[in-house]
């Protein structure tokens, strides 16, 4: 087996909508894709000194020794493939997407590896059908020597490659094909933002059109409560219907950084939905689900679904987008993006990780002053310093502060609103003011799970079991798959415990421990649920765990510090100390 490594320009390719064309005619793209290589493809990269590695069923890998050769032949083959498809149907066309990358690359036998090739394969997958994207270096080895242009997409995090790389779109003769007359790609928000595509009836009954397109707009509502994210009108995305579609295509022509497309498929009287949430310039699934229920009241089954898909989708977003901020220069953040690096290390609920958190965020406000939702999560690390590192007046009249900051400047921000509330109830113990500020956020956002996530908790430590329960369950229903559910499955063990089934409290508290293993609080419940069962050596195992993660807790300090009241602190006390807590 023989092995060289050389440099090389890969050219990458395959088929828009293959499985589309073959599904509706296999015969006929097969004969058409046959006479296309033999006729176009093959001899141009022949002319152009090029050599192609290995073909698939929809696409093809080539190598050139030269950068402007690869891109020239990529372009011809483009504007031949225009000027074939021009009067062929839009649904029948052959439509090729092509990425170029140059790197250096291991040859055996006769085959080609290595990041330069992974990266030609990723590019290709950011172009149009019809166009081709390239990396910098091919676009730097070839400026000024074709007629072409280059279209800068920025920096791009493509799969499975470690670091982000800058791509551009190439503007040449190939642009004036049919599928490239398309409006120009609007800018991006700077916020996130979505388009949801009407969904497929794929009962075969038009008459059920009604309820998928009832479906979308309850969904478009639920998703415009939403503070932070940019969401399409239904009248743009509804111009879209009947259509085939390309997401890519959608993102560029509206703007918007991700897609919801879905379906909707009636038998009898049962109803499958599904929806799945695209990044749209990567073409990345973020999140999907498929819901079955019963075909009874159209309305209420409408409102369920809109609410748990859009439920789901929020914390689904807000990951994305903290992925998506990652790979931006620290240099280059805005408010918004430094609020999203904050969120991992505010969430880790442990007063090191807070302080991290506390200074990205008072960049944030010294960009924006007003920013309703820097406020909140300030309040909510330096809730977690005073709780967990000493509970300093000074901490706490800070958390304070930001907090009433928060709810004042984020009135219509369902998130900044619930962050408030639940530290005015935990630090300021003012209860009627927190549930105010809780219940104002489900007013505007009745899908906000962090609302129902922080609202849960704070009703615990209050003492309130069956609010706590109430709350905690809607949230995980709301959004099983949260990365902060941990905090509910702790206002249910806080519920469980008051109300003095030890055992379910034990269940939850050891969930809340599994999805947050470094917050301290969590094995305290779990030591003290084990304690009040009797099983006092797996109490001393959870206990010091808590000891482990914060030397300094003590029991009466944390329940004096959140004013926990008697029918849940004189319990917890006596079970914390059974399990061996100071």
């Amino acid at each position: 087996m023989s092995q060289t490594r050389r440099l090389a320009a890969i050219l990458a390719a395959d088929i828009a909508g293959y499985s589309r064309l073959i599904g509706d005619d296999e015969e006929g793209t097969l004969n058409r894709l046959r006479s296309i290589r033999s006729d176009v493809i093959d001899p141009k990269i022949g002319e152009y000194r090029g050599r192609v590695v290995k073909t698939t069923g929809d696409g093809l890998l080539a190598e050139f020794t030269s950068v402007v050769d690869a891109l020239r032949c990529a372009n011809e083959i483009q504007t031949a493939m225009a000027e074939g498809n021009a009067e062929i149907a839009a649904e029948k066309r052959i439509e090729f997407r092509m990425g170029i990358n140059v790197g250096d690359v291991v040859v055996e036998d006769g085959d080609i590896f290595g990041d330069g090739v992974n990266v030609a394969a990723r590019l290709e997958t950011l172009a149009d059908p019809g166009g081709i994207c390239v990396a910098a270096r091919v676009q730097e080895d070839a400026a000024g020597k074709l007629d072409l242009a280059f279209e800068d997409m920025g920096e791009q995090s493509l799969k499975n490659i470690a670091r982000p790389v800058r791509v551009y779109r190439v503007r040449g003769a190939a642009s004036k094909s049919p599928s490239a007359l398309a409006p120009s790609a609007l800018p991006l928000p700077d916020k996130p933002s979505i388009a949801v595509l009407p969904f497929q009836n794929m009962s075969g009954d038009p008459e059920q059109d009604y309820f998928a397109d009832g479906m979308v707009e309850e969904i478009i509502t639920a998703l415009s409560r939403i503070r932070w994210l940019f969401v399409i009108a239904r009248n743009s995305t509804f111009t879209y219907k009947g259509r085939s579609v390309d997401v890519k295509q959608v993102g560029r022509e509206l703007g918007v950084r991700y897609v919801l497309e879905g379906s909707v498929r009636k038998a009898a009287n049962r109803v499958r939905i599904t929806a799945q949430l695209i990044e749209a310039g990567t073409g990345t699934h973020v999140w999907a689900e498929r819901y079955d229920r019963s075909f009874d009241d159209i309305f209420a089954l409408q409102d369920e679904i809109a609410l748990s898909a859009v439920g789901a989708i929020e914390p689904s977003l807000r990951d994305a987008e903290i992925e998506r901020v990652k790979r931006k220069r620290p240099d280059n953040l805005g408010a918004y993006d430094l609020v999203l690096r904050a969120l991992p290390h505010a969430y880790a609920a442990m007063p090191d990780e807070a302080r991290i958190a506390v200074s990205l965020l008072e960049r944030a406000l010294a960009l924006e002053p007003d920013y309703g939702l820097a406020h909140g999560y300030l309040s909510l690390c330096y809730e977690i310093v005073f709780a967990r590192g000493g509970h300093d007046a000074e901490i706490a009249a800070a958390a304070v502060r930001h907090a009433h900051a928060a709810i004042a400047h984020g009135r219509d921000d369902a998130t900044a609103l619930a962050l408030g509330g639940f530290t005015i109830a935990l630090v300021e113990h003012d209860r009627p003011a927190a549930i105010e500020a809780f219940e104002t956020a489900l007013v505007l956002s009745p899908s906000c799970s962090i609302a129902c996530i922080f609202g849960s908790v704070a009703m615990g430590w209050s003492g309130e079991a069956e609010r706590a329960l109430e709350w905690g369950e809607r949230a995980l229903r709301l959004s099983p798959f949260d990365r902060v559910n941990y905090s509910a499955y702790q206002a249910l063990a806080l519920g469980y415990f008051t109300n003095r089934r030890y055992e379910e409290a034990a269940i939850a508290a050891r969930r809340a421990a599994q999805g947050n293993p470094g917050f301290s609080i969590m094995h305290m419940l779990l030591a003290a649920s084990l304690a009040a069962q009797g099983r006092v050596a797996e109490a001393n195992t959870a206990a010091a765990r808590v000891l482990a993660l914060q030397p300094n807790f003590t029991i009466e300090r944390h329940c004096a510090g959140f004013a926990v009241p008697a029918v849940l602190a004189v319990p917890l006390v006596e079970a914390c100390r059974a399990a061996g807590l100071p």
